[in-house]
C-alpha cells in the first residue's frame, strides 16, 4: 500500500525544506522547480522485481552506485531519516533527507524521500519499480528540486544534468542487480 505522509495542516514537517509533501506520489509535480521523469526497463519476470524492489528499498541500489548512505532503518519507511552522500574521494556533498512514502505493493515497490535542512537542494525524489502485466520490470525516478544553497545556485544548470545523470546511472546498477537476482 502506498502511504503518503503530510501534516495535517498540508504544510511540511519543520525538518522538510519545501511545502509539496508527497508530490512525487501524485500525477503532477508542483510548479518552480527542475522536473525529472526517468524511466528504464530492467528487467523480466517476478523474481527480477522482487530483486529490484528489495534493492531499492533496502538502499542497496544506492550503494551499488557509489553513493554513501548513512541510515539506521534497514528497509524505507515512512519518517525515516537518511543521508545521501555523493562525491569523489574526500571531496563529498551531504544530503539530509526523510522518507515521505513508501510502496510495497504486489507489482509496484519503492519510496520517496524529501530534503531536510542541510541539503543543497529543496525538493523530492522518489524511486519506484513496477511490474507491468507483459512481465517487463521497470524502473522510475521522478524528482522535483531548486536550489538550496549558494553553490547550487552558482552551478545552475549543471545540477539538473548532474541529476539526470545519477538517475541513469541507478537505472543501471539496478538492472544489474535485478539481472543477477
Amino acid at each position: 500500500m502506498t502511504r503518503l505522509i503530510r501534516s495535517l495542516s498540508g504544510a511540511a514537517p519543520a525538518s522538510l525544506t519545501y511545502p509539496e509533501v508527497g508530490a512525487t506520489g501524485e500525477d503532477r509535480l508542483p510548479p518552480g522547480y527542475h522536473h525529472l521523469h526517468h524511466t528504464l526497463r530492467i528487467g523480466r519476470g517476478r523474481v527480477a522485481f522482487e530483486t529490484a524492489g528489495t534493492a531499492v528499498t533496502t538502499w542497496r541500489m544506492h550503494r551499488s552506485s557509489g553513493a554513501r548512505i548513512r541510515c539506521e532503518a534497514e528497509r524505507a519507511a515512512p519518517g525515516v531519516p537518511v543521508e545521501v552522500s555523493a562525491g569523489i574521494g574526500p571531496v563529498r556533498f551531504a544530503a539530509p533527507c526523510e522518507v515521505i512514502w513508501t510502496a510495497y505493493e504486489e507489482t509496484r515497490t519503492g519510496f520517496a524521500y524529501g530534503t531536510r535542512t542541510g541539503h543543497p537542494e529543496q525538493g523530492e525524489e522518489s524511486f519506484v519499480v513496477d511490474l507491468h502485466p507483459d512481465g517487463s520490470v521497470w524502473f522510475t525516478v521522478t524528482a522535483f528540486s531548486r536550489p538550496a544553497a549558494w553553490y547550487t545556485r552558482l552551478a545552475g544548470p549543471v545540477v539538473p544534468f548532474l541529476q539526470h545523470a545519477y538517475a541513469r546511472r541507478l537505472g543501471r546498477t539496478l538492472r544489474r542487480i535485478a539481472a543477477a537476482g
